[in-house]
């Protein structure tokens, strides 16, 4: 797991996933674990310290266990 800075810039979960994880739609992971549930990043006043969980080849989807089903 590594620390990253993102501020409103960044837009989204979304897009920070992207660049971190390689897949959008895993955003959940970092919400997670940063104890997020909206992936939206321009609320945020300034800048925000964020763990992001490291990246899993295994999953065949950016979907957590259960969800859709």
């Amino acid at each position: 797991m590594q620390d990253i800075i993102v501020s409103a810039a960044d837009i989204s979960l979304f897009h920070v996933a992207a660049r971190e994880l390689g897949d959008a739609s895993q955003w959940w992971r970092i919400a997670q674990v940063n104890g997020m549930t909206d992936p939206d990043l321009g609320k945020i006043p300034e800048t925000v310290v964020l763990k992001v969980p490291s990246v899993e080849r295994d999953l065949v989807s950016g979907l957590p266990d259960g969800a859709g089903s």
